[in-house]
């Protein structure tokens, strides 16, 4: 399983996108437009994310996925797994009665949000999202998981950032990352 197990994260490494400054000069972006697009490349995404939470987090309830890349692979998870989904999205985005957080981005503020009965107390859940940077958006979520009630097993992503100290940021919540920068 090991061999498959590296396959598969060397097919997804190979299916990431290097854009040096961008957005602004001094930044590389890390595009996994290229993995949405190639099949295998996208299953083996799903593959691994499943693989670890069989393995780790047995008693999972909710796949809780972050506005907006992290509704590309929530979905997919959540379907194999045979569990829901919740999306968090940027305030107003949502109807009815909803949750906030505000947190802090590299240049202000913004806000996340779920739909009020979205997560029910007790609930487990785990978090993804396609790239961990700073941590400020899945930090987020994790606040608004505690305002719920809610236990955060764990944050998943596609791309961590190691330079940027994201986890430092989630603790006491692990991080499990495919591929790191």
């Amino acid at each position: 399983m090991a061999a498959g197990r590296e396959a598969k994260l060397q097919l997804v490494q190979r299916h990431v996108r290097a854009f040096p400054d961008f957005p602004k000069k001094g930044i590389v972006f890390r595009d996994i437009c290229p993995i949405l697009k190639d099949a295998a490349a996208l299953k083996a995404v799903i593959d691994l994310f499943e693989e670890h939470v069989r393995n780790n987090h047995q008693h999972v309830d909710l796949i809780v996925g972050l506005d907006a890349r992290g509704f590309l692979f929530g979905p997919l998870l959540a379907q194999r797994l045979g569990i829901g989904f919740v999306p968090v999205r940027k305030k107003g985005k949502l109807p009815g009665a909803t949750v906030s957080v505000s947190y802090d981005l590299e240049y202000g503020k913004a806000e996340a949000e779920i739909q009020e009965d979205a997560v029910a107390p007790g609930q487990k859940v785990l978090l993804i999202d396609d790239l961990l940077a700073t941590g400020g958006t899945l930090y987020a979520a994790s606040e608004l998981m505690r305002k719920q009630q809610a236990e955060v097993l764990g944050c998943m992503v596609v791309i961590e950032l190691k330079e940027l100290n994201g986890t430092d940021k989630l603790k006491p919540h692990r991080v499990f990352s495919l591929i790191q920068y």
